[in-house]
C-alpha cells in the first residue's frame, strides 16, 4: 500500500511539474513575443538597417549560448529577453523592406502573422490535448533543419528565387514539427526547462512567420 501511496504521489509531483514549466513556459514566450514586437517596432521606426547575416548569426548564435550557460538561473531569463530582442531588431528592417516593396505589404504581414498564430495554436493544442510523444521525429528535424540551412545559404549565394522558395516551404514544415516537438517534450518531461523551451518556441515562430511572409511575398505580393 505504501508502495502504490508513493507512486500516486510521485506521479502527481511530475504532472505538477510538468504543468508548471508548462505554464512558465507560456507566460515567458507571450512575454518575449511582446518584447520582440516591441523591438521589431523600433527598429521600423528608426529605419535601421539589416545588419547582414554574419551579424545575426553571431549575434543569434551569442545570445543562444548565454541563454543556454545561464539557463537555471536569473541571467538566464535576461538573456532570453536579449536574444527575442535582437531578434526582433532584425525583423524590423525585413517588415519595413515588405512595406515598401509590395503596396498590399501590411495585408502580407498582417496574414503571415495570423497564419502563425493558428498554426502556433493548432499544434500545440493537438499535442497537449492528445499527449502524443513526438520524440521520435527529433532526428528528422535536425537533418531537415541542417538541410534547409545550407539550402538557403545556397540560394542566397547563388541568387535562386525558386530554391529559396523551397527553402522557406521546408522551414513551414520544419518549424511545425518543431512546435510538436518542443510542446510533447514539455509534457513527457523531456524538457524541464522553461527558459530553453520558451527560446525553442521562439525560434520555431520567428522561422514561421517569415517563411511565410517570404512564400505570400513571392505568391501574392503587389508592386
Amino acid at each position: 500500500m505504501n508502495q502504490f501511496n508513493q507512486s500516486i504521489s510521485r506521479s502527481e509531483e511530475s504532472i505538477l511539474a510538468t504543468n508548471k514549466v508548462l505554464k512558465n513556459t507560456y507566460m515567458l514566450l507571450a512575454m518575449t513575443l511582446i518584447f520582440s514586437a516591441g523591438t521589431a517596432g523600433l527598429s521600423m521606426s528608426l529605419n535601421l538597417p539589416h545588419p547582414g547575416m554574419i551579424i545575426t548569426l553571431v549575434g543569434y548564435i551569442g545570445l543562444l549560448w548565454l541563454t543556454s550557460t545561464f539557463r537555471n538561473s536569473g541571467l538566464g531569463i535576461v538573456c532570453v529577453f536579449a536574444l527575442t530582442g535582437f531578434m526582433g531588431m532584425t525583423l524590423g528592417p525585413i517588415l519595413n523592406m515588405y512595406l515598401q516593396a509590395y503596396s498590399n505589404g501590411h495585408e502580407l504581414i498582417m496574414t503571415s502573422l495570423g497564419g502563425t498564430g493558428v498554426i502556433f495554436l493548432g499544434l500545440s493544442g493537438y499535442a497537449l490535448t492528445t499527449k502524443k510523444d513526438f520524440s521520435f521525429i527529433s532526428g528528422f528535424l535536425m537533418v531537415g533543419i541542417l538541410v534547409a540551412f545550407l539550402a538557403g545559404l545556397g540560394a542566397m549565394i547563388f541568387s535562386i528565387p525558386a530554391l529559396s522558395l523551397g527553402v522557406s516551404a521546408m522551414f513551414i514544415m520544419l518549424m511545425s514539427g518543431m512546435i510538436l516537438y518542443q510542446t510533447s517534450e514539455i509534457i513527457h518531461g523531456g524538457e524541464t526547462n522553461y527558459v530553453m523551451a520558451t527560446v525553442s518556441l521562439y525560434i520555431s515562430l520567428f522561422n514561421l512567420f517569415t517563411s511565410l511572409l517570404h512564400i505570400l511575398g513571392a505568391v501574392n505580393g503587389r508592386d
